[in-house]
Order: C-alpha cells, then structure tokens, then sequence
C-alpha cells in the first residue's frame, strides 16, 4: 500500500475546504459567545473511564481505545465531547450558578455514523448547566438555529421527543438491559415486528403503548393522540406540556414530532431535538436534555445543549466568496516593504507575486494591485 493512502473515512482537507470550515467555525463560536457561552477545549485523549461511564454501548464502540505508556492506563481518542465538558462544569470550574460552556475540536469515530461520513468530525456545541427548568431546553434549541441560520443554512425542520416518556412506558418491566436497549433500537427504526417480539412478555399496557409509539409522530397533532392514548401513564401528560411550551417559541421553522426517537447517545434524560435540513442525509444538529451527565463526576447538575458536525454543516450551505486581497509585486526595497507592512495592518490581504509566478493565486481574489505611482506605492483596482 502507498504510504500517502489514508484509511477509510480518513481525509485530508484541502484549502477551499478548510477556508470554509474555519469561516463556519469562527461563526458558530462568535453566535455562541453573544449568547453568553465561554469557551473550553477539552483534551483530544483522556482516561478511558472518565470517556465513557454512564454514556451506554454506542459511544463506547465509536471510541478508540489504546494504553498510556506512561501509566499503563487505559486512554480513549473522544468520539463525543460532552462528558468533557461535564467534567470541566463539575471539578475545574465548580460554580454554584448556571454555566454556559460552548466548544469545537475534532472528535474521532471508530465507524463512520452515517453513509459517507468522516471518521474525524469537527464537533462544536453548547452547553448550559446548573438550571432544570424548560428555560434551558428553549435555549439550547433556540441557540442552534441561530447558529444554522449564522451558516446560511436553509430551509430547516426541528423535530422533537422526549426519552422521558418511553421510561413511563418501561416503568416496572422486569426485563435486562440487554433487551431495554433492543426495544430502544427497535422503536429508533420503527420496526414493529421486532418490537412485538421483544415485547411479548411486557404487561399488555406498556406493550401496547411502545406499539402506539411506532405511529406517534408527525405536526402538532400527535401530542393531542398521545394524551389520549398514553393517558394512564403517569408523568407523560407533563411531558406533552414541555414539547407544547418548545414548540411554541420555534417560529418560521417547521416543527415536527416522533415520540419514538431515541437515536444517539444514552446520556439523554429528558427533551431531545434534531435538526434537519434539505442536501443532509441526516440530522445536522442533535441536542437535549442530560441531567444525568456529570452523576459520575459527583455533581449531578442539571445540563442542557447541542452539537453537530462543521465538516458535515460545510456540505449542505453554499461555498463563501473567496476573500478579497491586493497583488503586490516581489521587491526587498524599504518603501514597497513598508508599502506592504501598512496595508496588512490595516486588516488587508497581501499577495506578493514571486519572481517567475505571474498572477498564480488559487484562494484569494486579487481584486486590487499595489503599483508605483511616482515615488508613492498605490493601491489600484485591477
């Protein structure tokens, strides 16, 4: 094999590419922070059992895993960035108040998590803790959209769930977790067959119920069937009501259910949303409620929040511009350095032509040139 040849779902990124990541990645950091969000970055490798205690079966075989030399502990590649920032809420910074933490690294995924996915996503996301109300989920939807829209992302639906009502339907089944993460992955793929298999020794309201599940999604109207059919299970009609209240303040935006959602990670306790759009093969944003993330850090605050994939974000939005920038011919003469030095200073992008090279710029649009006039050096549109 070459020794250029990178492994599957391995790529380099190339300089348009790359432009446009860092464009979106500034942007997206720059929407969080007038929200309130500072900024952490976590480690791209950490203790095994800090990465993955609590976060179930999927996101431990997305990491790598590999020995410290220096230890001899066991050390995980991060595959998701959220039980990091968990960490760094509880024990570095400790605060008694809400905190709003936002970030954006690489993470690494043993398989790709989609049909021709990067195993190397850029996963920025925002994080609020320290607060359980309703308040927070808003937030963290609101924020994402904000963010999409920053991206110049179009014609986007945001559809909501909530784990919290297939745990009242689960509630008193004695089953392992073993088949209770089967019947997740069967209400995920809506696969009533399977699901009627594993359930068949389920207490016939529950069964009932997680079969109901499979046909609850849609507009608005599903929370008016799900009160109806779900009505004797305690603590969903409560549930309903937050979807409501969420729903409510998503505006010029499509808005969607599936109540059978529980696609992703096993550290969400409560609201879960998604966000779609037109050209993306899945979800551009996921995003919920987690209170449990941090139990295994010893503070179990209430948390909040979202990420997605900027490599998966610059696939769906328009290529930006190429930015503006001045020719300048190659010289080593004081006053054409100096020429030079001001105009980049003054914020502008600077060309020099080396000898030889002609006009040979591939990313920047050389729209002006810098010229001698005289005994002054100019700046000229071309």
């Amino acid at each position: 094999m070459s020794a250029w040849v990178l492994p599957d779902h391995i790529a380099d990124v190339l300089p348009s590419e790359a432009r446009h990541i860092e464009e979106l990645r500034r942007g997206l950091l720059d929407t969080a922070c007038s929200y309130g969000y500072e900024l952490v970055v976590p480690p791209l490798l950490e203790h095994l059992d800090s990465l993955l205690t609590g976060t179930g079966e999927a996101l431990d075989l997305q990491t790598f895993k590999l020995v410290d030399q220096l230890s001899g502990r066991s050390l995980g590649l991060r595959a998701d960035t959220t039980q990091q920032v968990a960490r760094i809420d509880a024990h570095l910074l400790n605060r008694r108040g809400v905190t709003r933490l936002c970030y954006c690294g690489p993470v690494v995924h043993t398989r790709p998590d989609r049909p021709h996915a990067t195993r190397e996503p850029l996963q920025f996301g925002a994080e609020i803790y320290g607060h359980s109300g309703i308040e927070a989920d808003i937030e963290a939807v609101l924020l994402s959209l904000e963010c999409l829209r920053g991206a110049h992302v179009q014609d986007v639906s945001v559809d909501l769930a909530d784990v919290r009502i297939v745990r009242s339907l689960l509630a008193g089944v004695p089953e392992g977790l073993q088949t209770l993460g089967r019947v997740h992955a069967a209400l995920a793929a809506k696969d009533a067959s399977e699901l009627l298999s594993l359930t068949r020794n389920f207490p016939i309201a529950s069964r009932e119920g997680l079969l109901t599940l499979l046909q609850l999604y849609g507009d608005i109207g599903v929370l008016d069937e799900a009160e109806i059919a779900l009505k004797s299970f305690a603590g969903v009609r409560n549930v309903l009501l937050d979807l409501r209240a969420i729903a409510s303040t998503i505006h010029d935006t499509r808005v969607t259910f599936d109540l059978a959602d529980l696609r992703g990670y096993a550290y969400y306790s409560g609201v879960r949303f998604a966000i779609y759009t037109q050209g993306a093969s899945d979800a551009l944003v996921r995003g919920g409620r987690y209170d449990e993330v941090g139990a295994v850090f010893g503070r179990n605050r209430p948390a909040a929040g979202f990420s997605l994939d900027v490599k998966q974000l610059v696939g769906v939005v328009s290529p930006r511009p190429l930015k503006a920038a001045i020719r300048a011919p190659w010289g080593e003469g004081r006053d054409v350095s100096e020429a030079i030095a001001a105009l980049r200073a003054q914020g502008e992008t600077v060309v020099c032509m080396l000898p030889g090279h002609g006009t040979e710029v591939d990313e920047f649009h050389c729209d002006r040139e810098l010229i001698q006039v005289g005994d002054r050096w100019v700046v000229r549109a071309i």
